[in-house]
């Protein structure tokens, strides 16, 4: 099930809803974030880059799509994980999604990848998602949104995703 391809460059997502930049800043935070259509190496992406800063308490700049409009779901019980198409600067990244089912916007459930100089596609597993702060398990059939996040250390965040889809 196709996510986004990119192939608009309005940051609005083959779902038809809009990707949008989060940081830190929403709860104090410093660090710096800059998100926007691109074209690198002949291939139309999304562009997170800035700096993630650890002062006060934060420590996160996040590329982020709600998966149906109006807070509405979508299920994805039919598929086996999340296929990204990415190109990095060889920095560990996450993966964030969230259920209808979480309250507090520090909980979602959460998997890791390191996105290297070259594109490459990396498939995550739903069983590869942990709950953070949360203590229900990930229910893929009321999935409401996914994040791309740069988080949890200073570092300068330098992510393109050209492609983003769950597989079966």
């Amino acid at each position: 099930m196709l996510i986004d391809d990119f192939s608009r460059e309005d940051m609005m997502s083959a779902l038809q809803t809009n990707w949008r930049p989060v940081s830190d800043r929403v709860m104090g935070g410093i660090s710096q974030a800059g998100l926007g259509y691109d074209r690198h190496l002949g291939r139309g992406c999304l562009h997170l880059h800035g700096d993630v800063c650890l002062e006060n308490d934060g420590g996160f700049i996040q590329m982020a799509l709600d998966l149906a409009s109006d807070g509405d779901v979508i299920d994805a019980g039919a598929f086996r994980g999340v296929c990204l198409h990415v190109l990095g600067n060889d920095e560990r990244y996450s993966v964030h999604l969230r259920t209808d089912a979480l309250t507090r916007s520090w909980q979602s459930y959460r998997t890791q990848f390191i996105a290297s100089r070259e594109w490459s596609e990396i498939r995550l597993p739903f069983t590869a998602f942990s709950p953070h702060r949360v203590e229900i398990p990930l229910d893929v059939t009321r999935l409401r949104r996914l994040g791309l996040v740069a988080i949890g250390r200073p570092f300068r965040a330098d992510l393109r995703l050209a492609r983003v889809e769950f597989y079966k």
